[in-house]
């Protein structure tokens, strides 16, 4: 586990502390059972839905049924639902956890569409449960005073034992995100804590008691491919977060959490509450209830794919979502001087310039589930992320990433910044050569905001290698903050359709904005 932020807590680790209540809060309308696969009455379809994905004219659409049925959308331009368009989805079973995902394509570019998923009985289709509803806007093909894009920015959710919190209702900075009706929601990975079980209750430093609904598969670690899934199912319990999927669209990618702190390929763990020990292996089964659970066009259950993709959303935006977990070396130093596998692996570095120099969108947000220039540690030695503390020339993963910006800057990409999360507070990077030991590049932005509802942690060192300056920073002074005790941040991106500026609001729970920069298109060393 990640050391070095005081307190005897990792960055991200379990939560040991609070005392376990003898009985889990239960919830009426959900249970995180599996569902039969033979049950009276219609299909139900109780998580809701979500989408994700939405470009232009597409988007992929999200169940999961209580039962074998067959997933059908309708889609319209009003919630009256005239002269809808049905597509015809997959049937779900045990296969998928009895999710499913159904690709909408041909849409009207910049329109609400409304949509409305069905559940029928595979054997009599007249059989067909309660409808669950949404909507969701496609992105603009055109730029223009009225087709600007809006969208939002975090991660980490259940994290070091911060489970949903009856008290508190839940997981609400989803209902404080949900209105401010973005265009999408970008999750920059940890959606899920496989490796920090959730207890009834937690007592905090001042003696209050947190609590937290609990299920059976959060109860240990999670090792199964039965255990991942209920650690997907568990975050759905929550109705602010169902709410917001309901009406907001998702682009998600992955991090450590979703398998085990700080995983590496090849990772033997040394950790005594895992009976699996070989990473890989709990990779491989969270990847595929990871690609069961959320809408990713490049991610097809039982059929492996990809986490890292590019979503083109109109001629204002790409989104570049990154994969610094899957392909990366392991966890050291960072002091080697030669380093072609680094954070990304060569072949994901090859795939972003070329995408990167193919891009026509006035902005290009590469979307890195780790900070860059944000010193975090694996432990006393190691490093976790691509800083590691000599502020010299580039070395270790430092070295991919300065053949990265060498190259943005020399085939004249223009537009980029870069948005993170992970280190459990908020803050704003300026990258400059001039301040900077490697200086063939050209100056950029990394934004960070989280987590979602996870410990806050205290803020940690800047590398000077690519000369970030940090105007600011907002994070707790102790490790593992409770939701109730450290605001949960989140942020958002505002593009104007006319001029294409691009606004970064830094906001906390509530809603409150606490640091704002606007960037002009084209300028380069703003």
């Amino acid at each position: 586990m990640a050391q070095g932020f005081g307190g005897g807590f990792g960055r991200r680790a379990l939560l040991r502390g609070g005392a376990a209540g003898s009985a889990a809060l239960a919830l009426p309308a959900l249970s995180c059972a599996a569902p039969a696969q033979a049950r009276s009455g219609r299909p139900a379809a109780e998580w809701g839905a979500q989408v994700g994905d939405v470009t232009t004219s597409s988007g992929l659409v999200w169940v999961r049924s209580d039962r074998r049925a067959r997933m059908v959308v309708e889609t319209a331009a009003t919630e009256a639902f005239r002269n809808a368009r049905t597509w015809t989805g997959p049937v779900v079973g045990s296969g998928t956890d009895f999710t499913g995902v159904t690709a909408l394509h041909g849409l009207p570019p910049g329109e609400q569409i409304h949509y409305r998923v069905l559940l029928a009985d595979p054997d009599d289709p007249r059989r067909t449960g309660e409808p669950v509803t949404g909507t969701f806007r496609t992105a603009p093909a055109h730029r223009g005073r009225r087709a600007g894009v809006r969208f939002l920015w975090s991660g980490d959710l259940a994290g070091q034992g911060w489970g949903i919190n009856p008290d508190r209702g839940g997981y609400r900075v989803y209902e404080d995100m949900r209105r401010l009706d973005p265009d999408f929601f970008l999750c920059s990975g940890d959606n899920i804590y496989a490796d920090s079980p959730i207890e009834a209750k937690v007592t905090l430093p001042d003696g209050r008691i947190w609590r937290n609904v609990t299920t059976d598969e959060k109860a240990k670690v999670a090792e199964t491919l039965a255990e991942f899934r209920g650690a997907f199912r568990y975050n759905l319990l929550d109705r602010n977060l169902r709410g917001f999927n309901a009406q907001v669209p998702t682009i998600t990618q992955w991090d450590d959490h979703e398998v085990h702190n700080n995983w590496y390929p090849g990772q033997l763990l040394d950790d005594d509450r895992y009976t699996v020990k070989d990473a890989d292996v709990l990779a491989a089964r969270s990847l595929r209830a990871f690609g069961e659970y959320f809408p990713i066009r490049t991610l097809r259950p039982d059929r492996g794919g990809r986490v890292y993709r590019v979503v083109g959303y109109g001629p204002l935006l790409d989104v570049f979502v990154l994969d610094m977990r899957s392909y990366r070396n392991a966890n050291s130093p960072g002091r080697q001087t030669d380093d072609p596998q680094g954070i990304l692996g060569a072949e994901q570095l090859r795939w972003l310039k070329r995408e990167l120099s193919r891009s026509r969108a006035v902005w290009k947000v590469i979307a890195s589930d780790m900070p860059l220039g944000l010193v975090v540690p694996d432990g006393k030695e190691n490093v976790e992320a691509v800083a590691q503390g000599d502020p010299g020339a580039p070395l270790g993963r430092e070295l991919q990433l300065a053949e990265l910006l060498r190259h943005i800057k020399h085939a004249r990409v223009t537009g980029t910044v870069w948005l993170t999360t992970d280190v459990h507070y908020t803050s704003a990077q300026h990258y400059a050569p001039e301040r900077a030991a490697f200086k063939d590049f050209a100056p950029f932005w990394e934004f960070v905001s989280g987590p979602l509802n996870a410990g806050g942690f205290p803020a940690v060192k800047l590398d000077g290698t690519f000369g970030p300056d940090q105007p600011f920073v907002k994070a707790p002074d102790r490790a593992n903050t409770s939701p109730d005790e450290s605001p949960q941040y989140f942020g958002e991106i505002d593009i104007d359709g006319g001029s294409g500026e691009l606004t970064v609001r830094l906001r906390q729970e509530g809603g409150k904005v606490l640091f704002s920069k606007v960037l002009q298109p084209g300028r380069v060393g703003q």
